[in-house]
């Protein structure tokens, strides 16, 4: 058996562990995707399978798993704010802001009033207090921003009704509110009583100084990438992803929420113009990738899974309550003042509560601050999280079809070209249908307007550039490049073309 990690002595049987467990969680997270199964369950298995319960190794200390998750949780917030289009969540922005707010408060008095009456009345378990309720259900209270990005992206799921924005949107930003009722929660039970005024004042300057160092520290950070003239394109998303760290502590300091800014600090970066924005996209998407398996394994290897047994029971009720009744409630509370959404549309985002890491997470801090039955709370939470991907994650994609959600998929780009910033253009990818080709199937006989070139072609997976006399074939797609919207809506026009997609540098 595997002794505890800081008693292994030599750094070469730790990294070969390491890789091992890294091995079996990809190869697991691949397979996991083939049978419909989120990967970040299958990492959590993959933690619990080399922990004490399974091939040894030794883990206890929630104080570095806190640590773990706080740095991985910064880089994913950071990371999904960057991938996300304010074009998409400006119109859905105020059910956004209050489903992670108003939302995670409803969600934690309605389900610690079950959570209440569920261990008075039932035996083998201590009654808890109402204070005590409540931050067991303040710690689930928010869904969780790294499954919710991972299942929703990694599934390719197009939604109706601006579902998917709305859905990453609250998660990204509702893990404040959270964060601070457990907080808040922790001392009440440890002073003994909670002043609600200074409570509430507390958590708006979190609030606020959060979104407010978010923004001014994500254009600093824009700043910077665009002005530092490195020298190495390499160097740029290492520059980014310490902005992030420094947005994260130095907002955490200054009394605000980190978690918060660095999620606005993301959004405000993506949106930017920036220089090598798709290389710092594709470092970030697998830098924020490892970093959610090396949070989900930790929490994997700190579970005792023989410890989840007795509170089966009292955690199936609960995560089935959440599930079924406390999430709907919440969500059609929240979104009955707006019309955004039908009724179909607010039972998937009821079905869309995912709780994973974070909830574990913010579970540790009980356990840590030495609230009493802290332990059995981060059993609780545990078990929850593992239903909850097991149910709402595996049927992510299932849901949205009976209940007639699913949107017909934007077109790929197939190009991938990007071109600097500064370069101001229009690009269009045009499939030459025999619409299209009618007037001629040569280059030279397509009606394209002055300042617009056709540039490359693609064709059976095979990309080539055409001169004037290629002849084009139906089915070929077209990469063609402007510096003028307009011409290029002439270009369509004149050519019968209703398919197309563009896209502005």
């Amino acid at each position: 058996m595997l002794k505890d990690l800081h008693l292994i002595e030599s750094p070469e049987i730790v990294l070969l562990v390491a890789s091992v467990i890294f091995f079996f969680s990809i190869v697991a997270g691949k397979a996991g995707f083939r049978f419909g199964l989120p990967a970040l369950l299958l990492f959590l298995g993959v933690g619990m399978l080399f922990g004490s319960d399974g091939l040894g190794i030794q883990f206890s200390n929630p104080s570095a798993a806190q640590f773990i998750g706080m740095l991985a949780l910064s880089i994913i917030l950071f990371s999904g704010g960057m991938d996300t289009k304010m074009s998409e969540i400006r119109p859905i922005a105020k059910e956004g802001v209050i489903l992670a707010t108003v939302g995670v408060l409803l969600t934690t008095l309605i389900t610690g009033g079950f959570i209440y009456y569920v261990f008075l009345w039932s035996t083998g378990y201590e009654t808890l207090t109402i204070p005590e309720s409540m931050l067991l259900a303040a710690v689930m209270s928010s869904t969780d921003s790294a499954s919710v990005f991972s299942i929703l992206r990694s599934k390719g799921v197009y939604l109706k009704e601006r579902l998917r924005p709305t859905l990453e949107l609250e998660s990204g930003s509702n893990d404040p509110m959270a964060y601070m009722l457990t907080l808040l929660l922790i001392s009440a039970i440890q002073v003994g009583g909670m002043d609600l005024q200074s409570a509430a004042i507390q958590l708006v300057i979190q609030l606020v100084v959060g979104a407010i160092a978010g923004f001014l520290l994500g254009m600093v950070a824009v700043w910077l990438i665009n002005h530092l003239d490195i020298n190495n394109e390499s160097l740029y998303p290492i520059l980014l992803l310490t902005t992030a760290f420094f947005t994260f502590s130095a907002t955490t300091l200054c009394k605000g929420n980190g978690y918060l800014a660095v999620y606005i600090a993301g959004l405000v970066v993506g949106n930017a113009k920036i220089v090598h924005k798709k290389s710092i996209g594709t470092f970030f998407d697998g830098f924020a990738w490892l970093w959610q398996i090396v949070m989900f394994l930790t929490l994997g290897l700190l579970v005792n899974p023989h410890e989840l047994l007795p509170v089966a029971p009292v955690g199936l009720l609960v995560g089935v309550f959440m599930i079924l009744i406390a999430r709907p409630l919440t969500i059609f509370l929240c979104l009955a003042p707006f019309k955004s959404f039908s009724t179909k549309g607010k039972l998937y985002i009821s079905w869309v509560g995912l709780r994973g890491a974070v909830p574990i997470i913010f579970a540790t801090y009980p356990w840590i601050a030495g609230i009493g039955h802290g332990s059995m709370f981060f059993n609780i939470v545990f078990f929850i999280t593992i239903l909850s991907l097991l149910i709402q994650g595996t049927t992510v994609t299932q849901a949205a079809k009976w209940l007639g959600m699913i949107d017909e998929p934007a077109r790929k780009d197939e190009f991938g070209i990007e071109l600097p910033e500064e370069i101001k253009s229009v690009m269009s990818e045009i499939e030459l249908t025999p619409a299209v080709l009618a007037h001629g199937n040569k280059l030279m006989q397509l009606s394209l307007p002055d300042h617009t070139l056709a540039v490359m072609v693609k064709r059976d997976g095979r990309y080539f550039i055409p001169r004037g006399d290629t002849e084009l074939k139906q089915n070929d797609l077209l990469l063609v490049i402007s510096d003028n919207d307009q011409a290029l809506l002439d270009a369509y026009k004149s050519l019968g073309v209703t398919d197309y997609t563009m896209r502005k540098n």
